[in-house]
């Protein structure tokens, strides 16, 4: 008997415009939901490095501040502009006058406290670093440079100057092609930039017993230090939502240096004054 060949011709099976319809809005679905999430991962990324950079730069800056350096003059090349906005209070912590901001850049001052005069310009990294170590209260004469807390305590009738110190910095981590030598402006003013916050506080003491010699020798021998980060720096000249603080406590005295007629404040660690009152 002969066999027939066999019959190669079958059905064949194809998507129907409905069903290619229903896979297209499925994968529209899918990528608007990808295109949402995309900017937040790209926001996200860009935060992880810009508080990456600042902690590279707080390792190098703490060291330079809490040990009273100068000869950091490669810091010229970063922090670009330095302002103090200072106020006169009585002893009674009453402001006697409005805020007066004191700005330093490396071409221009724009004064000091009257009346002195200032010529500190950042062309230097002892100019800098002084700045920065400013306390936050000063005495309202120029030999009474520590913190006047007591005397606003005790109402003894001094005067004190409050400062609020903020740098204006271009990050010292980063990509090389945007670090000096580089001189192109788009390049500078392109890289990541932030403010730095710099709070040069005395400690907390009892203030029913600031006479005790134990509040005496912390008073003039411990301080605080704080860095808080703005950041990124725009260029409105507004600043992100970005906030990170860092706190130290440093052992040893804080002393002034008459530079220009401006005093700057250089900490040593190692060394502490002893109260011979008692």
């Amino acid at each position: 008997m002969k066999i027939p060949p066999p019959d190669f011709r079958r059905p064949v099976a194809a998507f129907t415009m409905v069903e290619i319809a229903i896979c297209l809005a499925i994968i529209g679905i899918a990528l608007v939901g990808i295109i949402g999430v995309l900017p937040y991962g790209m926001n996200t990324q860009r935060d992880t490095r810009e508080e990456t950079l600042i902690n590279q730069d707080v390792a190098e800056l703490l060291p330079m501040i809490t040990q009273g350096m100068r000869g950091v003059d490669d810091l010229t090349n970063y922090v670009y502009a330095i302002t103090n906005s200072w106020t006169l209070y009585n002893a009674k912590g009453e402001a006697l006058g409005p805020a007066t901001v004191s700005g330093y850049t490396y071409t221009n001052t724009g004064g000091s406290p009257p009346p002195y005069y200032t010529d500190v310009r950042l062309t230097n990294g002892a100019n800098i670093i002084g700045l920065l170590s400013t306390p936050e209260y000063v005495g309202d004469t120029p030999n009474f440079n520590y913190p006047a807390v007591p005397e606003v305590i005790n109402g003894s009738g001094y005067q004190v100057y409050s400062n609020h110190i903020v740098a204006y910095v271009h990050a010292m981590s980063g990509l090389a092609s945007e670090k000096p030598p580089q001189d192109n402006t788009l390049m500078v003013n392109g890289a990541f930039s932030y403010r730095m916050l710099v709070v040069n506080a005395p400690v907390a003491l009892a203030t029913n017993d600031f006479d005790a010699p134990y509040n005496q020798q912390i008073w003039q021998n411990q301080r605080e230090l704080r860095l808080t980060f703005l950041s990124p720096e725009q260029p409105n000249g507004t600043v992100g939502n970005n906030r990170l603080t860092f706190r130290t406590t440093i052992a040893g005295q804080l002393l002034p240096s008459f530079v220009n007629n401006e005093f700057l404040y250089f900490y040593q660690p190692q060394s502490f004054n002893v109260n011979t009152n008692d």
